[in-house]
């Protein structure tokens, strides 16, 4: 029996119980054995859930090269180049970059170029940059230790 039909037997076996935890780890542990025609079976499969654990593992295992590598490419980019892919709304980069970018700016890099391309963008993003000009202004409002107190009047 090769280790995708034990993986597969175990899946008929455990698809109507639940999972003995010592079979789902070595079922686990043998995964990046597997080659990429049986790692696609094995998420596909019917047999598990969208949230399986053995779902999740053939999927880092499929594209583990992959998994983490956008976030570390943006990180790495300079500002005009984020700025640029910013604006192409088709990257699929977006939100990644826009987060990329709240940080640079709350880091005080290049605050003027960020806030010049935010209040062009989507209005949530421009009231991010006033509520971040304000902050640095008047300080931060939410962090002060005032309480309102009832006039007493006698």
């Amino acid at each position: 029996m090769t280790d995708y039909e034990y993986i597969m037997a175990q899946c008929r076996k455990y698809h109507f119980t639940q999972w003995d935890e010592n079979v789902l780890r070595e079922c686990q542990s043998i995964m990046p054995n597997l080659t990429r025609d049986e790692l696609v079976g094995v998420y596909r499969s019917r047999l598990l859930g969208d949230r399986h654990p053995l779902k999740q593992t053939a999927f880092k295992v499929l594209f583990a090269d992959k998994v983490g590598k956008r976030e570390e490419r943006i990180k790495a980019l300079d500002i005009d180049a984020l700025i640029e892919e910013f604006k192409d709304k088709k990257s699929g980069n977006v939100a990644l970059i826009r987060k990329e970018l709240r940080e640079r700016y709350k880091a005080g890099k290049d605050k003027q170029k960020i806030a010049g391309i935010f209040n062009v963008s989507t209005k949530s993003d421009q009231q991010w940059v006033k509520s971040q000009i304000r902050k640095e202004r008047y300080g931060d409002s939410g962090n002060n230790n005032y309480q309102w107190k009832k006039p007493s009047w006698k």
